[in-house]
């Protein structure tokens, strides 16, 4: 018979994952370790994501299969994907197999080598062949984008990265007209002292190193369709607007068309997922803004055409940036 019950984990929080003595306690007194909730997601997966390496330990030691399978792939590349490595570690002591061949061919211990703690895995066979030149190429223009732009609050921000075209080609294509000054520095000061309907047409637009961002830190213009069949005529854009109520949306266009919408940048590697575009999402992975200039093939210095203030602050004509 299927429980219908969380497996003896009902009410467990972050904190939680982190208390190897409650989850001992828990396990003791006859939670599943093969199953957590009652979508029956599995706790090994919760601990390698959220849990300490204690606790890690302690459930890989009870569960029949290690390696099990979550949404297509084992904690242990949960683990590494989420920068987890002493979580990683954990696992590997515990029998998880770090030659496991996942997500686009990559196996954890070589997906490791692009990551922030490249010699996690260095030294085991299943890390080997190393990363090809072409792969440590976007490893380390991924630490150099990520390490240029810093922390920064993203919360509200919309963003159009545009491949191969400057600020004055973006403006042109999207017949804008120098926005009113005053305004401007009143949004610089405070965007959130106007309704968003009044400065939606307001984005601020920058050349950088392989093309151009235009940009609004409150708000989702950027981001619109019809910004995007203008501006990727010839190349490609990449859209973000960082929702705070649902998280990161992102969409692509190349040459006026669009190719990908609604899609979750920084979001991680995907099952079904090409080599390269495993290698790419691992890199950026949590890192939105730096994932969308990428895709694009941006590469910023400093954080300024993001968050301001830009080449120029411009109004968009007043039309239907949804229809395409």
């Amino acid at each position: 018979m299927t429980r219908t019950d969380g497996g003896g984990w009902e009410g467990m929080d972050y904190r939680g994952w982190q208390d190897p003595e409650d989850v001992r306690r828990r396990l003791d007194a006859g939670a599943d370790p093969e199953r957590w909730g009652v979508g029956g997601s599995r706790p090994l997966h919760r601990a390698a994501l959220l849990g300490s390496p204690e606790v890690a330990a302690e459930l890989a030691r009870r569960v029949a299969d290690v390696d099990a399978l979550e949404g297509g792939t084992t904690a242990l590349w949960d683990a590494v994907v989420e920068r987890r490595s002493e979580n990683a570690r954990a696992l590997v002591a515990a029998g998880a197999d770090p030659g496991w061949v996942g997500p686009g061919g990559w196996t954890p211990a070589r997906l490791s080598l692009a990551g922030p703690d490249p010699e996690l895995f260095a030294d085991l066979p299943e890390a080997r062949p190393g990363l090809t030149e072409a792969e440590r190429a976007v490893t380390e223009e991924g630490r150099r984008l990520i390490a240029a732009l810093g922390d920064f609050y993203d919360d509200g921000l919309g963003l159009a990265c545009v491949g191969g075209i400057d600020a004055a080609e973006a403006i042109r294509r999207l017949e804008a007209t120098p926005a009113d000054p005053e305004l401007t520095a009143e949004l610089e000061e405070d965007p959130y002292a106007y309704d968003l309907d009044e400065t939606l047409r307001i984005v601020g637009v920058t050349t950088v190193p392989g093309g151009c961002v235009i940009t609004q830190p409150w708000g989702y213009g950027p981001s619109m369709p019809g910004i995007h069949t203008r501006l990727s005529a010839g190349t490609v854009s990449y859209g973000l607007y960082a929702n705070p109520k649902s998280g990161n949306q992102g969409s692509i266009h190349r040459d006026g068309v669009c190719e990908g919408w609604d899609l979750h940048p920084g979001g991680g590697p995907d099952v079904g997922d090409s080599p390269g575009e495993v290698l790419f999402s691992y890199v950026y992975c949590n890192q939105a803004v730096a994932h969308s200039l990428a895709y694009a093939g941006l590469r910023p210095t400093d954080a300024r055409a993001i968050l301001g203030p830009p080449d120029h602050w411009v109004e968009l004509p007043d039309r239907d940036y949804w229809a395409v």
